[in-house]
């Protein structure tokens, strides 16, 4: 460990001896992590580590325990539970790919069978999900007849990550793209490259509430954004809309808990809310199909659209439909009545794959039922004193706020902590603060707590979610300080990593670039939205990079003068912040520096006017998730 990453023996004995210290009955732990692990090219693999110690401590399922993902944005843990990622439909079923031609040959391959007899394995009612789904999309026009509308749904051939969207532009292959809170020229990796694969689109459509470097990429902003406006024949379109405290809705934090915020002002001037803006476009499309025809019309002239204002969907309406409802009577195997036709569902158990119920979001439902909207429930009790809120919104799946929560007691259903006692057996039934996360089998029967998986018990070898291996590996980041990996020197960097053809001339090497650089944010603003609020501006004015005190000497650098951080990819120009907490590490026998770049300035905001930091970061990612590779980078420091 010390000589591969630098760690002292003394650190890493100390943090594992309070880790393993956990595995005893009445103490647990959590693991936390943002972007410091998942900006790398084996971050999935880092995480899935976490989660493989934890398993082994017996911190699953426990009160204070688990992986806990700090997110990026206060709602991306929604997006992600609605599809985000390009292969990914709602509720984290997969999107088919273009080798699944059927119904038949997609629920086939992605339901799994049972590995051990009488295991919950609940991923079995798939075509529940799956079918209530496309209902939802596409209304009376799914019928069995036509599987439900499976050969609407669109088909991958291969993952459409933000790095593949700068590879298709640069090579011409994507001309459009609409671009809705989001700011690519800024979020993309190496910020040279995707200027010029914007610079290649035929237009490109930007929905947001601020003015982004994105939407104004084509400005020449001196050696900031040094582009020539007249080479650049994309067209923008600006649609100005509305922030979240323009509009009700929900946020999902990381814990799962949907919560229902209010709106507390209109949008100014000519902003709209996103979905009027979205349901203008749709409107619109659809209208042009039914005019003029298409190559492919029917998604779209099929799509369920049945809003009181079809240019106005409101959020109420589209959470009623996340959380499903009725389309005729549903019963229970006994024939007892379940809800009735038009009533919204209670729980995911309800949903059908006979075409007798809609959801687009099957761990959605239970949030907005007959009784109302359970995520804007503000009940703050908390009668277990460990934090359960139940009544506090409402968190998916059918507001457990515990995953796997049957762990937390032992097989004869009794809490391994009594004073952590949030599930147990009372003899007759399972009951506690929190919603049981198991079958109704009692404790001796033989069901593991694991619910989700095929064999009832958590996994340490991964069967096939993981491109890059069964277990976790030390790899190398691509640019590597070291150029070598002392475990195994032939395999440096991860094989599988996402990286095209094309950017492999822009890596760095050790020997131009000395340092090792990474990306990160800071208190005082938010990624590059808050930069324009002129308190936030006051506080963080002017773009700074950190150093650390030794570097600095060598290099004759104070704190306040202006320095050059370079890459490969280019170059950013800031002020030196010189402190004692960036220290160097010994990696290999190496003296190895590191330089902090916070990641919030740009050319447009309320700060004066400074680089993106991803002109530095190369255009990599991870083996799995794609996520781009911003923590570990090579860069060389100048005083200019």
């Amino acid at each position: 460990m010390e000589r591969l990453c630098g760690t002292s023996k003394e650190d890493f004995l100390l943090i594992s001896s309070i880790l393993a210290e956990t595995c005893v009955r009445d103490k647990t732990s959590t693991i936390l992590y943002a972007l410091g692990w998942t900006h790398h090219t084996g971050g999935a693999q880092i995480i899935r580590c976490a989660a493989m110690i934890q398993l082994l401590l017996g911190n699953i399922g426990m009160p204070g325990g688990g992986v806990n993902a700090l997110r990026g944005h206060s709602n991306i843990q929604g997006y992600t539970d609605l599809g985000l990622l390009s292969l990914n439909l709602p509720g984290y079923m997969p999107l088919p790919s273009e080798k699944q031609n059927t119904l038949t040959d997609y629920l086939t391959q992605i339901t799994p069978t049972p590995l051990v007899d009488g295991q919950v394995n609940f991923w079995k009612n798939t075509p529940n999900f799956f079918v209530s789904m496309m209902k939802s999309f596409w209304g009376d026009h799914a019928t069995a007849q036509n599987d439900w509308g499976y050969d609407w749904l669109p088909k991958w051939d291969k993952s459409y990550d933000v790095l593949q969207q700068a590879e298709l532009m640069t090579e011409g292959k994507l001309n459009g793209y609409i671009v809705q809170g989001f700011n690519p020229l800024a979020a993309f990796p190496d910020k040279n490259k995707s200027s010029r694969a914007l610079a290649k689109l035929k237009y490109m459509v930007v929905i947001d509430p601020l003015v982004t470097e994105s939407s104004n990429f084509w400005q020449n902003h001196g050696a900031m954004n040094d582009v020539s406006p007249a080479d650049i024949q994309t067209e923008v379109f600006r649609l100005p809309s509305s922030c979240f405290a323009e509009e009700n809705g929900s946020i999902v934090n990381s814990g799962r808990w949907l919560q229902w915020h209010f709106q507390a002002a209109e949008p100014p001037g000519e902003a709209l809310h996103d979905a009027k803006i979205m349901a203008r476009l749709f409107m619109k499309l659809r209208e042009l199909y039914q005019q003029e025809g298409g190559a492919n019309p029917l998604p779209v002239l099929n799509m369920a659209w049945d809003y009181q204002d079809p240019l106005d969907p409101l959020p109420e309406e589209i959470a009623r439909e996340a959380n499903g409802k009725a389309l005729a009577d549903i019963h229970d195997d006994q024939g007892n009545l379940l809800a009735k036709k038009g009533q919204q569902l209670s729980t995911f158990a309800h949903l059908k794959n006979d075409g007798t119920t809609a959801s687009f979001c099957w761990i959605y439902a239970g949030s907005w039922t007959e009784d109302g909207n359970q995520m804007a429930r503000r009940d703050n009790a908390d009668p277990s004193g460990l934090g359960c809120t139940s009544g506090w919104a409402w968190a998916w799946p059918l507001n457990r706020r515990i995953l796997y929560n049957r762990a937390s007691v032992d097989p004869q259903g009794q809490p391994w902590d009594p004073k952590r006692e949030i599930i147990r057996w009372d003899g007759a039934k399972w009951t506690g603060f929190d919603v049981p996360d198991y079958s109704n089998a009692a404790p001796g029967s033989g069901v593991g707590p694991f619910i989700m998986q095929q064999e009832g018990v958590g996994r340490l070898f991964s069967l096939d979610k993981m491109v890059d291996g069964p277990f976790p590996e030390h790899y190398e980041p691509i640019e590597s300080p070291i150029g070598t990996n002392p475990l195994h020197p032939n395999v440096i960097s991860n094989p599988v990593t996402r990286i095209f053809a094309s950017d492999l001339p822009n890596m760095g090497t050790a020997k131009d670039f000395p340092y090792v650089a990474t990306t990160y944010s800071i208190t005082e603003l938010f990624r590059h939205w808050t930069k324009h609020a002129l308190l936030n501006a006051i506080a963080q004015p002017e773009q700074f990079i950190e150093i650390g005190e030794g570097l600095a000497a060598s290099k004759n650098i104070v704190a306040g003068d202006s320095v050059k951080v370079s890459s490969k990819r280019g170059y950013i120009v800031a002020k030196a912040v010189v402190t004692k907490r960036i220290r160097p590490l010994t990696i290999d026998g190496k003296h190895v520096e590191t330089i902090g770049i916070p990641c919030h300035w740009g050319f447009e905001g309320a700060t004066r006017k400074g680089y993106l930091a991803n002109t530095l970061t190369p255009s990599v990612g991870d083996a799995n998730s794609q996520t781009p590779e911003f923590k570990a980078f090579l860069v060389n420091v100048e005083k200019v």
